[in-house]
């Protein structure tokens, strides 16, 4: 047994677990996982390369196997500030054409890029809702 080794796999096994108890994550305790794998191989005397093949499958592995399952049980979709302006209403300020590109809205004193969500024509000075949010555009209709 390489004595070098098991001491390696052991710091980064304890690192990772650190790491997921200070985060909410669930990212590191995969390779917490395969630490351990890695830490019997070594125990066990396997080479260098085959303590590192087994860290990087096994990671790889937990993460493909385990993730889609990790964000289904959190909920896949985390709501922002912004998301709270959907169903509000909004100014446009600037005309809106989606086949230009061009239009803006304001709503709480900010400005944003609009887009029509049928893909009409809204003059300036509209009051219109917003249906969505696509990044930094705002969806909306006339109400």
């Amino acid at each position: 047994m390489n004595v070098y080794m098991a001491a390696a796999w052991c710091f980064v096994l304890i690192a990772a677990v650190i790491t997921e108890l200070m985060t909410v994550q669930f990212v590191s305790i995969w390779f917490a996982c395969a630490a351990f794998v890695s830490l019997l191989l070594a125990g066990f005397g396997a080479p260098l390369w085959a303590q590192l093949s087994a860290f990087c499958a096994v990671s790889v592995l937990l993460l493909i196997v385990t993730r889609p399952i990790v964000r289904k049980i959190r909920g896949g979709y985390v709501r922002t500030n912004a998301d709270l302006n959907i169903g509000k209403t909004a100014v446009i300020t600037e005309r809106v054409d989606n086949s230009l590109s061009k239009g803006r809205a304001k709503v709480g004193g900010v400005s944003w890029i609009a887009v029509s969500e049928d893909g009409s024509n809204i003059e300036e000075g509209e009051v219109v809702v917003i249906k969505d949010i696509d990044g930094a555009k705002l969806i909306v209709s006339r109400p």
